[in-house]
């Protein structure tokens, strides 16, 4: 009976051990993280896919939410409300500034300090971040110092946890616009690992031990499994078209649309064509950091051009319209972070200035040349006098008998007279020149 029951026994033992065992390699298998991967301005874009990537990641169980950021900053409304997702998740987020020659600048610096683990690949840069007025423009000397300190504070806040080196930079990153290099900033414990790819930061990572909603948690991402989460295609296009390039190309292809559309009303497309570009460069303009001088330049080179259509000029004022646009498009916005590509700039300006110069003048030409068919299209011509003009009589032209009178005394059957006007059925004519 004994040695049943320690037959029994140890079958249980085994029983248990495997179970225990099969479930610890499930669990190793089923452990992975998370990526995002956020380029660009800090646009609400950003906000809903950051938000939903932390949703994801939550429901999911990864092990960790990484976001992969080369940012060159943003508004400070939207880098407020996504620090906030980042510190409510309830999920590890490790903001890893990558791939190299990448940046977290101006609001992309608070954002890797928000993250539970922050990270950089070796040749991206942190810092400058200086808070500038929604347009890129300096604020005045209170209200700079109001924002300043509300910042400063916030990066105290934040940086705390990384000791009074990190604090004392992340004040001068917004107060003296300092800026660190991965090396640099991992020195200053600004963060906490350098990695040159995800691997070697899932590597570095496991065993390390972060603060999650006040719980302790330790990271086990050796191993773990890797899965990408992309932008949706809507986010994906909105997100495309607040490049600054994209967002110059959209607007002077609406203004050409719409001017085209006004020259030659009656078929709509361009019409359509231009306001839905129109539409989306002021989505892109509003999430841009934008100069209005650059802006009025760009307004000011189309009037130019409709001008020198409309009253042509030899083509002075279409090249002080490319001259504008070149210098709207480089005016466009302040931050050196947002440039229209100078490529894009002169080509775009070349075939505008082509556009005006060919394309619209002869519309207007065309729209300008007096008709040749129906009543306007016989004034002007040469018609025969069928029955005495006393002054009233009957004329035939282009195979048609109409009623007619002489302006300037009777003429006979037979003599030819020029049309002068068209009133009604009636035409009024004079003897013809030379008849």
């Amino acid at each position: 009976m004994k040695a049943s029951r320690v037959r029994w026994c140890s079958v249980w033992v085994w029983v248990v051990l495997f179970l225990a065992l099969g479930s610890g390699i499930r669990a190793q298998e089923a452990r992975h993280v998370d990526v995002l991967k956020v380029e660009g301005p800090v646009t609400p874009v950003m906000l809903s896919y950051i938000e939903r990537g932390i949703r994801t990641a939550e429901s999911d169980g990864a092990e960790v939410l990484i976001i992969k950021l080369n940012t060159p900053g943003g508004q400070v409304d939207l880098m407020n409300r996504i620090v906030q997702a980042l510190l409510q998740a309830n999920v590890p987020v490790a903001v890893y500034v990558h791939p190299p020659g990448a940046y977290a600048a101006s609001a992309g610096t608070l954002i890797t300090l928000s993250g539970h683990i922050a990270a950089m690949a070796p040749g991206t840069t942190i810092g400058a971040a200086s808070p500038v007025g929604q347009q890129g423009e300096d604020l005045g000397e209170t209200m700079e110092k109001k924002v300043k300190e509300d910042l400063k504070a916030q990066a105290r806040a934040l940086a705390q946890r990384r000791g009074p080196e990190a604090i004392a930079w992340a004040e001068s990153a917004i107060e003296e616009a300092k800026a660190a290099t991965a090396e640099e900033a991992l020195e200053l414990k600004v963060i906490d690992f350098v990695a040159l790819e995800l691997d070697d930061l899932l590597r570095q990572m496991d065993g390390f031990q972060v603060t999650v909603r006040n719980q302790e948690r330790t990271l086990h991402t050796a191993d773990a499994a890797i899965r990408e989460l992309p932008m949706t295609f809507v986010e994906q296009f909105l997100h495309t078209i607040t490049n600054p390039t994209i967002a110059f190309l959209l607007l002077t292809i609406g203004i050409n649309a719409l001017l085209f559309e006004l020259s030659s009303p009656g078929g709509y497309a361009a019409g359509v064509i231009g306001a839905i570009c129109l539409l989306l460069a002021f989505y892109a303009l509003g999430v841009l950091p934008v100069n209005y001088t650059g802006l009025i330049f760009i307004v000011l080179a189309f009037i130019l051009f409709v001008i020198d259509v409309k009253a042509p000029t030899h083509g002075v004022l279409t090249a002080g319209g490319i001259a504008s646009l070149i210098a709207g498009a480089l005016l466009l916005f302040n931050s050196p972070l947002y440039r229209v590509s100078l490529v894009a700039v002169v080509s775009v300006a070349a075939v505008t200035g082509l556009f005006f110069a060919f394309v619209i003048a002869k519309v207007v030409q065309i729209q300008k040349k007096p008709a040749v068919t129906g009543r306007e299209g016989l004034i002007g011509k040469i018609a025969l006098v069928r029955t005495p003009l006393e002054p009233t009589g009957t004329v035939f032209v282009q195979g048609e008998l109409w009623s007619a009178t002489a302006v300037n005394g009777p003429i006979q059957v037979g003599e030819k007279v020029e049309v002068l006007s068209v009133d009604g059925f009636q035409l009024r004519v004079k003897k013809a020149s030379g008849a």
